[in-house]
């Protein structure tokens, strides 16, 4: 890896350290290799003037990181000044503003900026429908579930064939006792990916919910199949164990 001084060197004596774009390109692909690296050119930049594309490099920099709540701040400052600049990169910042708030914890900041990101009338389609999905994500983790419930609809009608949409519309559904229609949309989610382990594990806590214990044990059985080591195979052994299915442990080979 060429030291950041030699490549921002580099930079510096070539025409692409006039045009943000090449730089921006540049920048994001640091993201890739050396985040760290990334942080200080695009701090550098965007102490000296880089304006959106030095912001955007710099959230997906402290992303790449882990520093979340620093992403947010980033990404949020660069979607107020692209919306003041009347630049379009401003939906998609507020977007990933959001997204970096709902992994930081802070689901009441990640409403707030969502809600901005849907107040565009240029955020169209599946990319609408995904900003709704983690509206509802973020109003679930507030309490508000009839809020997120609409919020999920709306997005259900945006992205009808991302299983994910449909394995959190169903777990929302079980939250507010909507059985029935937690069956149904966890039916949707398998549907599109049978072999998922999250939705497997959700289509046991649905069955359990109903009463349907044995339903229930065989969902949890087929995620410690398809997914041994893994967090959902973990949860499934705990939910089992407590159901009477199986030991927390499972025994050993030879034991």
């Amino acid at each position: 890896m060429i030291p950041l001084l030699i490549l921002a060197a580099a930079v510096a004596a070539t025409p692409a350290a006039a045009d943000p774009a090449a730089r921006f390109k540049a920048c994001a692909s640091l993201v890739d290799t050396a985040p760290d690296k990334a942080l200080a050119e695009a701090r550098a930049w965007a102490s000296g003037g880089g304006g959106i594309p030095a912001g955007q490099c710099l959230g997906l920099a402290q992303s790449a990181l882990g520093d979340w709540r620093g992403a947010a701040d980033s990404f949020a400052a660069t979607a107020d000044l692209a919306e003041r600049l009347e630049d379009g990169r401003a939906v998609p910042l507020w977007t990933s503003a959001g997204n970096a708030a709902l992994a930081a914890g802070d689901a009441a900041r990640a409403k707030t900026l969502l809600t901005r990101a849907l107040a565009a009338k240029a955020l169209v389609g599946p990319m609408r429908g995904e900003a709704y999905l983690d509206r509802a994500r973020a109003q679930v983790a507030l309490g508000a579930l009839p809020e997120a419930r609409t919020d999920m609809d709306q997005a259900l009608g945006l992205v009808p064939g991302d299983p994910m949409a449909w394995l959190l519309s169903a777990a929302l559904a079980r939250r507010m006792n909507a059985l029935e229609r937690a069956r149904h949309d966890i039916g949707e989610a398998a549907g599109r990916a049978p072999d998922e382990p999250a939705i497997l594990l959700e289509s046991g806590e649905i069955a359990a919910a109903a009463g349907d214990m044995s339903r229930a044990r065989a969902e949890w059985a087929r995620v410690r199949a398809l997914d041994p080591g893994g967090e959902a195979a973990r949860t499934a052994t705990r939910q089992l164990s407590a159901s009477g299915g199986v030991p927390a442990e499972a025994p050993r080979p030879g034991r």
